[in-house]
Parts: structure tokens; sequence; C-alpha cells
């Protein structure tokens, strides 16, 4: 797949979270709170300043990243669901 954003967004492929919780009982896919965790696939080149000067992104390919829960927008390409951030959309980099 060839998708690079643009500016300073990213691609995430969201994290799976478990399907059950403990005491075994089972989640419907439709109860599923939508997923924070994901993995960084693709970065974009950075913002622009007002000044023409490019800022650089914090972010790189392969990170796990926890985003806002409601931020980004959805997108499915060749069968796999992708989210793309704002690089602001972005809260932590899970270590």
């Amino acid at each position: 797949m060839n998708l690079r954003p643009l500016g300073d967004r990213v691609i995430v492929k969201p994290l799976d979270e478990e399907e059950t919780k403990k005491g075994g009982l089972y989640i419907p896919d439709t109860a599923k709170e939508k997923p924070v965790r994901g993995e960084v696939i693709a970065v974009g080149s950075g913002k622009i300043l007002d000044n023409g000067v490019r800022v650089p992104m914090d972010i790189k390919v392969g990170q796990k990243v926890i985003y806002a829960k409601y931020g980004g927008t959805d997108i499915k390409i060749e069968g796999d669901n992708l989210v793309i951030l704002s690089e602001r959309d972005l809260l932590a980099v899970v270590e």
C-alpha cells in the first residue's frame, strides 16, 4: 500500500483490544469502545510555519501511540482499518 500523509498528519493502524474482560465475559463488536492505541505506519513531512520553516515530526514509523478517542478520520484500504490523525491528536508514545 502506498499511502503518504501530508503535512503534520500520521497514519495509524489501530491495535485490537482484547476480546474478553476479567471474568471471561465476551464483549460483542457492537459494544466495544473505539480503540485508542495503534501503531504508526506512515508519517508526513511536518508542519510548515507561517515563516516557511518546516517543523519535523516527533513521531516515527513503527512507534506505538495513544491517540484521542474521537480524533482523526477512519478509512479502510485493502481490507485494513486505518486512522489518519494530525500530530496534535496523538497523546502519548508507548515505550
